[in-house]
């Protein structure tokens, strides 16, 4: 539709018609059964609003959806269809790896193909828009939603966002198969106070623009047509009501152009983070700021109509959100195909098809990392090997947003290697869960009801079965319900129960390997010092168990790398490697002295930093090479290493390059990523891997806040992880 025509239609509509243009309803108000996210404690909806309503949320399968749609547009006054919308996070059906875990790949195409895939599956079955990438920086392994992000790092989050974003939306979102993303959640959601869902955030204006905002823009420049407030206060101002972050980050600095959607119920919470008295001061808060659809709550459609006619709020500010959103269905090109790509018979042969499988076995091959090994692996066909674990059986292994997959339609570890026919000897050992213990995933709880003789038993079982073996693949970790929203954690270990399950593995078998299943970094100190190989492979997805068995197996050698840190314990967090020198920094060489900034009973560095992982091959690399050692403005320097496989096995090595500020306005991190490459290399094969450096990546917002690369000394650093010392000095004049 013409830009001129949508001006007419919303010139055409009546006040109600434009203010239930921006509420969103959920799925109980249309469709039976269909899926439901979040607290639904709202009431009040009208049944004008709901036939009235711009969007809808959590609704899938086609057939259903066109039958809403059609009844929705004949019914609405003047015939405009709704939007479906659904948190389609890591797949649809057929299930990627979760984005922690895509993060570790190092390989953005991971992130595009798995984004290309889902909008495929969810197109098919209805959906038009879904609530991803979050982008959201993360630091803090306590908190649950690291799971959904790819990590702690400005850059690596920046290239993902522009990744998925792409992949979801193509090059044209109303073209067949393709989804409207919206980027999440805006903005600081990944900071939390202790690492509570929800909570605060303080962060200072700079440490905000440098670390936390770069992603988002990213996702933006790419051409997401959704951008979602997040839940948390922002300096004590609640993002759905923060008009500086809206308006002008958001909409001036940024130039964002599409259509800003609250998280559920996220209006109504202004009130309750005590900026107004009632749900009508939040409604002023929220549309002043520029929030458009209000999802999930009758702020909007109850109070204001009532804010109009009496002055309080002007009615450009609803015509500019109202607009907003009639844009956003032209751009889907709803008004013209308003049923879009929902297909029956598109989703039968679609949805878990073998070629998305097979996508998703590659992508989840790319996303373990190695952290130990000491010549144990890869296994042999050969040897006899007990897998012994709750993560042997476990089909939940989808990650906690996988709210449309389903567990049944994974793969298991055990069914990964008997289908790979090995010498091979099983036994589950324990559950997930501690004997007792309930978690609440998104839509039911898990618990486990297992007396403690019962579970002493099943330990008992494992131990014989690991006296048979000549090896142990002990797979062991989260259960998926322990990570996602509203599932933070202060104590970052595995269960009680699977802790009792290594130890007693441990004093009968020595060969031990650890697969670790998790949604987030976890303390894992115990494990390290029983295991002599530890393979993380976070949540893997529908085709996790065959994946792990054919890495485990040496198909191909591990290549991912930490996206974050994982901590010494959970007494560091949040800690991360691009920290700053203290005036008076840790010297190793001197630790005796007390009066430096340390802990006293914990070591200051994590136990696996960021960019670390290993392969089944071993990588050398030569001296930094600087293709000039002065940097004009404007211009441009290349920095090289040449890295050989001096091992036996074709390997991937994930070549990073940091930057340090030697010296700035203000204190700069002691090293920041600017640039990494992934390559494959065979046995004794070298190559060169170059990076392109210029004024533009080495800026920062100086002590004036201004935007800029200040002339100077630099350190730029190029090696497997983000401990390395391999560097060159280089000037900015």
């Amino acid at each position: 539709m013409e830009q001129q025509k949508l001006l007419d239609l919303l010139k055409d509509m009546s006040l109600d018609e434009k203010i239930n243009q921006l509420f969103q309803g959920g799925a109980g108000f249309y469709a039976e059964g269909s899926i439901a996210t979040g607290p639904a404690s709202e009431q009040g909806f009208s049944e004008k609003t709901i036939r009235e309503a711009g969007s809808v949320l959590s609704v899938v399968g086609a057939k259903t959806i066109k039958e809403i749609q059609k009844n929705h547009i004949e019914n609405h006054p003047h015939h405009i269809p709704l939007v479906f919308m659904a948190d389609i996070i890591n797949g649809y059906k057929t299930i990627f790896p979760i984005p922690l875990a895509q993060g570790a790949a190092f390989n953005p195409k991971v992130a595009y193909t798995g984004a290309e895939v889902a909008a495929k599956e969810s197109s098919a079955a209805g959906i038009h828009v879904t609530f991803s990438p979050m982008v959201d920086l993360v630091r803090d392994a306590r908190w649950g939603r690291v799971m959904e992000s790819t990590g702690e790092d400005p850059y690596l989050n920046s290239v993902y966002a522009k990744a998925l974003v792409e992949g979801y939306q193509g090059d044209d979102p109303k073209k067949s198969g393709k989804l409207g993303a919206c980027v999440k959640h805006f903005a600081g959601y990944g900071a939390p106070t202790g690492g509570r869902d929800y909570n605060n955030v303080e962060l200072s204006e700079r440490t905000l623009r440098d670390d936390y905002l770069p992603a988002y823009e990213a996702a933006i420049k790419a051409g997401a047509l959704l951008v979602m407030t997040s839940f948390n206060t922002l300096n004590r101002i609640p993002s759905t009501a923060n008009k500086w972050l809206m308006r002008q980050v958001l909409r001036e600095e940024m130039g964002f152009e599409g259509t800003v959607i609250s998280d559920w119920a996220a209006i109504e919470e202004i009130k309750y983070h005590g900026l107004c008295e009632d749900r009508k001061g939040a409604a002023k808060l929220a549309i002043e700021a520029g929030t458009d659809i209000d999802m999930m709550t009758t702020c909007y459609s109850n109070y204001l109509k009532e804010l109009i006619e009496s002055g309080e709020v002007s009615e450009e500010l609803l015509d500019e959100a109202v607009l907003r959103v009639l844009e956003l269905k032209n751009k889907l090109g709803l008004f013209e195909n308003p049923y879009k790509d929902a297909d029956e018979d598109a989703e039968k042969t679609v949805l878990l098809c073998e070629e998305h499988r097979k996508k998703a076995k590659e992508a989840a091959k790319e996303t373990f990392v190695l952290l130990e090994n000491n010549g144990i692996l890869p296994l042999k066909k050969e040897e006899k090997v007990a897998f012994i674990g709750p993560f042997t059986e476990e089909k939940n292994i989808i990650g906690a947003w996988s709210i449309f997959g389903e567990a049944k339609d994974a793969v298991s570890v055990k069914e990964g290697v008997e289908a790979y026919k090995v010498n091979a000897l099983f036994a589950k050992g324990c559950d997930s869960i501690d004997p007792g213990k309930k978690v609440y995933g998104m839509n039911l709880p898990y618990d486990c009801k297992r007396t403690k003789e019962e579970a002493d038993a099943m330990i008992e079982e494992a131990v014989e079965t690991a006296l048979k073996a000549d090896k142990v693949v002990m797979c062991i970790g989260e259960h998926m319900a322990q990570t996602g929203e509203a599932a933070s954690r202060g104590d970052i270990t595995i269960p009680k129960q699977q802790k009792k399950l290594l130890k007693a593995v441990a004093r009968v078998n020595k060969n031990i390997i650890v697969v670790l299943f998790n949604g987030r970094p976890l303390d894992i100190r115990k494990i390290k010092e029983l295991a002599k190989a530890i393979l993380v492979v976070w949540m893997p997805g529908s085709e996790g168990g065959n994946a792990i068995t054919e890495v485990l197996y040496g198909e191909t050698a591990p290549s991912g790398r930490l996206p974050m840190s994982f901590p010494y314990s959970v007494g560091q967090v949040p800690v991360f490697y691009g920290e700053f020198n203290t005036g008076r920094k840790m010297d190793d060489s001197n630790p005796d002295n007390k009066f430096q900034s340390r802990y006293i009973d914990i070591p200051n560095k994590p136990l696996y930093t960021f960019g670390y992982g290993l392969s089944y091959t071993k990588f050398t690399y030569s001296e930094v090479n600087l293709s000039r050692g002065l940097l004009e403005e404007g211009g441009e320097l290349i920095a090289s290493v040449i890295v050989r496989n001096t091992g036996k096995r074709r390997g991937a090595e994930v070549v990073q390059m940091y930057i340090r500020d030697d010296c700035g306005s203000v204190a700069r991190p002691v090293r920041e990523l600017k640039g990494f490459e992934k390559i494959w290399l065979e046995p004794g094969e070298e190559k060169e891997v170059s990076f392109s450096i210029t004024e533009e990546i080495l800026k920062f917002h100086d002590i004036n806040m201004n935007y800029t690369a200040e002339k100077g000394s630099f350190t730029v650093f190029i090696g497997s992880d983000s401990d390395t010392n391999n560097q060159k000095k280089f000037e900015l004049i």
